[in-house]
Parts: C-alpha cells; structure tokens; sequence
C-alpha cells in the first residue's frame, strides 16, 4: 500500500490555494491508498487562511496549519514535514508553476533511491532571478559540496527515514540547502528528475525579497560551520535525536 503525505507551504496564496488543493487531491486518489495534503498558512494576511479552512471541512485528508505570525518558507514546511503522517513525503509551492500530475513519475523513481529532487528545464522566472538562483547553486557547490542541478526547486519527494534522521534548522530560503546537504552527508541517494515550470499569473513572488536573501546568507554561515566543526554529521544527528527522545 502507498501512502504519502503532500505538504504546501503558502503566504498570501488566496487566488492560488484552491486550484492547487483541488489539482493536488486528483492526482494523490490516483496513486496512493491512502493520502493527506498538509496546507501551512504562514501568516497570510488575505484570505488563505480561510480558504484552507473550508477546504478543510469538506475533507478530512486536507489538514490546515496555521502559523500567526509570517516565520519564513523554512518554517512552514518544517512545520508541515514535522505533521506528516505517511511513509512518503512531497513537497511543492502552492502557486502552480508546477505540475503535481509530474508527482506519479517521482513515486515509481523512489523505489531506487531516497529522495528524488526537481530540476526546471525551462525555469519561467526573470532574469534577475534565474541569475540569483545561477549564483547561489554555484555558492553551495563551492562552500557545502552539493552538486545538483536545482537545488531550490519546490518540488521533492522522500521517503520519511531522511527527516526522522536529519534535523532541520534553517527557517528561511535555506531550507532546501539545509536539507539536501544533511541527507547527503548522512548518505541517502538522491536523484534528479526534470519538471515542466510555469510563469506565475496570479499572487506576488517573495523569494527575491532583500530581507529573504539576507536571511539564506545567515543561514548558509550557519550551516557551514555546523557541518565543518563537528564530528561525521549523521553521528551528530543521530545523537541529538537520541537526546530529544529521552
């Protein structure tokens, strides 16, 4: 039996989270015996909140989480990773530049390895941030030893032994970074698939945000040190999960 948990992050997603809910909900009945969609409000200052919440009432499976206050992309799907119920777990942004029916190809690449991992053939994005993104896979490369293709792409899929192993720390654009090298270290196999990538017509990108950037950097320091002053890193996790289990 095939079960998977499917977390969307979202911030001011009104006109976005419906589709992308309703999208996600056809694709999973078609797959998995058992399924559940997470939605994590971070914040929202429109109507996401209460959009996530009828969609809620009217099924079960889809699960709100509502954070009060905006904590950062990091922290939203911490939050939603950490509530995940099932043996697989996906994530994806919830403003359709993606395409969830792609997630049936993910799910058959996973029996082989751990974690299959997004790449935008065609990223449908300014220059600006197509430039940023450019920069910032060449950073991780050269400072944390990462190689992948994409590394921020939103659309990944593992299965749970990565996160009931690794720890996640970063709250900010880090995250996928802080996953990624974490699972690397502590030896998961990691594949890369490429996925079709959409312009976004509807709600406002945040991820160029000077304050969203600042904070990756911050992140990122954080990171380096971490991995490179102590101990092989799964012994270091392991340890840690041990502690908080007492």
């Amino acid at each position: 039996m095939l079960s998977i948990s499917l977390v969307f992050p979202a911030y001011n997603e009104e006109e976005n989270i419906a589709f992308a809910v309703q999208k996600a909900k056809k694709v999973l009945s078609s797959v998995a015996d058992n399924w559940e969609i997470i939605v994590v409000n971070d914040g929202s200052r429109d109507g996401t909140c209460q959009i996530i919440n009828q969609l809620s009432h009217l099924d079960s499976r889809i699960k709100p989480i509502h954070h009060h206050a905006n904590l950062g992309y990091g922290a939203a799907l911490k939050s939603g990773i950490t509530s995940a119920k099932y043996d697989l777990i996906f994530f994806c942004d919830s403003d359709l530049q993606f395409d969830i029916g792609e997630l049936p190809v993910f799910i058959e690449l996973i029996r082989d390895c751990d974690i299959v991992i997004g790449y935008r053939v065609k990223r449908q994005d300014p220059l600006y941030r197509k430039l940023n993104a450019w920069c910032w896979n060449l950073l991780i490369r050269r400072c944390l030893g990462l190689k992948v293709n994409d590394i921020d792409c939103a659309f990944k899929l593992f299965k749970r032994e990565v996160f009931d192993t690794i720890l996640i720390d970063a709250i900010g654009a880090m995250v996928n970074t802080d996953i990624l090298v974490q699972a690397h270290r502590c030896g998961f196999h990691i594949k890369e698939q490429p996925v079709t990538h959409y312009p976004r017509h509807r709600g406002k990108q945040t991820g160029a945000n000077i304050r969203v950037i600042i904070k990756a950097f911050n992140e990122l320091f954080k990171l380096y040190r971490k991995l490179n002053n102590t101990g092989h890193p799964y012994q270091l996790i392991k340890e840690i999960k041990k502690e908080d289990r007492l």
